[in-house]
């Protein structure tokens, strides 16, 4: 590889020192591409804990803090395949390194915020610079590591840093919160990034280009205005009512783009997603299989955090802890799986996981109007835990349907269906909490809806997820 240059003749002396250093240096590259990747994950979950703190200080409605919250989320699945799209025509690291300076820059815009406008736009372009981040990643270590063994382990590792974002986003959002002040759930983007940009810069190599590869821009926009419109819909049933001329519009606009989505990679030359990879039962199962758990899990994280401060008090500190068993458990979940399924196959641990979190989320619903905090760490583990337990079968089922010249289209339509089911998931929370007429009626109907999107998941995993185990 080109960063693991041979050492000098002085090290020849111990046998031990040229072997230790190449070493070193090349996972190099890896903690670049997951240091990125961790800054787009932690800024999914980071700001839960901190938007009601946000929309006090600057004076905004409960529509204006979900903006806060999806603004992000809807531009980076809108703008995913976009992203996937341009590294292929422009090389990964030159665009992943472009993310990384756009998403530190905006996040700095984030900081200074003088109000909510302001600061809803800057996340939205916080939310390009992670589109631009996320296709690129698994492209650059697949280029780092051509060794099968190092590159699975590359991915295992890169895979993790969902969970140790998840885990880390509440707790460290409370405790800034808390401490310094919700500017700083920002401003902690910056060192981050800019360490991330240096190591891309000087131990990433350069990546190959497809110039000739056409960007097609009528399917990308398409993808925008669906993703777009129906999060702006979702979003606008809180404060109008779900039969407002304008939701209504929304939705069915939404509905539209979506069609002339599939019109247009149906006629394209070159389409971003050729019709016939979600012909297979493997692929659209599995894509399905993501948006219905990042449906189920980030709205149950929402709408929680606005339970635990808005109903119960908590402070930003402790709604952070409060949640912390659930989002701790993904991480120990993704390496668990992950080792399970050598044995088992994906389809039974996609299944156990789904099953479990809906349990978990069927169980919130089911313990009353305010149930003690304790009677809730159990359903708010098992939600953490299963779908985290999931994400590797689902991820694997995926990947492995796709052939390889189109491995990069696949990861980019499985992690926008995922994104779409957390700004849907988000959006449909709080508008249920505006339009109830009790708060806890709201929640319980929140919780009820993520628990069968759980079980639609599981049913879909035992139709389409393979049984057969990976090779070790």
């Amino acid at each position: 590889m080109a960063f693991a240059e041979p050492s000098d003749g002085s090290e020849s002396l111990s046998p031990h020192k040229p072997a230790r250093r190449p070493e070193r240096r090349m996972w190099v590259p890896l903690l670049a591409v997951c240091a990125g990747y961790f800054m787009v994950i932690l800024d999914v979950t980071v700001i839960n804990v901190a938007v009601p703190v946000i929309g006090r200080d600057l004076q905004t409605s409960l529509t204006g803090i979900q903006w806060i919250t999806d603004g992000y989320t809807l531009v980076f699945a809108g703008f995913l395949l976009t992203g996937g799209a341009l590294g292929d025509r422009l090389g990964n690291r030159r665009v992943f390194g472009w993310g990384v300076a756009v998403f530190t820059a905006s996040s700095a815009g984030c900081a200074l915020a003088p109000d909510a406008p302001f600061l809803v736009a800057a996340r939205l372009l916080e939310g390009f610079g992670a589109a631009l981040i996320v296709p690129g990643s698994l492209a650059l270590l697949q280029q780092a590591y051509p060794l099968p063994t190092e590159r699975s382990r590359a991915f295992g590792l890169w895979g993790s840093m969902a969970g140790v974002a998840a885990s880390a986003g509440p707790l460290l959002g409370g405790l800034l919160v808390s401490t310094v002040g919700w500017r700083w759930v920002f401003l902690i983007n910056l060192p981050v990034g800019a360490a991330c940009l240096l190591l891309t810069l000087r131990h990433v190599a350069r990546s190959p280009r497809c110039a000739a590869r056409a960007l097609d821009w009528p399917a990308q926009c398409a993808v925008v205005a669906a993703v777009a419109l129906l999060t702006a819909a979702l979003n606008e049933a809180g404060r109008r009512g779900w039969t407002a001329p304008v939701v209504l519009a929304g939705v069915g606009l939404a509905a539209a783009a979506g069609t002339a989505f599939v019109v247009r990679e149906r006629l394209a030359a070159s389409p971003v997603v050729p019709l016939r990879l979600l012909r297979s039962r493997a692929m659209s199962g599995g894509v399905a299989i993501g948006l219905l758990f990042n449906f189920g899990f980030y709205g149950m994280v929402f709408t929680a955090s606005l339970e635990f401060q808005h109903q119960r008090g908590f402070s930003a500190l402790g709604t952070g802890l409060a949640l912390f068993p659930a989002v701790a458990m993904t991480m120990f979940a993704s390496v668990l799986s992950g080792r399970l399924a050598r044995r088992t196959g994906d389809r039974p641990l996609v299944i156990t996981g789904m099953l479990l979190a809906a349990l978990g989320l069927a169980g919130w619903a089911a313990a009353g109007a305010d149930p003690a905090y304790p009677l809730l760490v159990a359903p708010m583990m098992a939600a953490g835990f299963g779908t985290s337990f999931a994400l590797t079968g689902s991820t694997a089922t995926v990947m492995g349907a796709a052939p390889p010249s189109y491995s990069g289209a696949a990861s980019a339509l499985f992690n926008t269906a995922r994104q779409i089911g957390s700004a849907t998931g988000v959006a449909l929370g709080g508008s249920l909490l505006a339009t109830s007429t009790h708060y806890a009626a709201g929640l319980r109907t929140s919780m009820t809806l993520g628990a069968l999107a759980y079980l639609t998941a599981a049913v879909l995993a035992w139709l389409c997820v393979p049984t057969t185990p990976r090779s070790r």
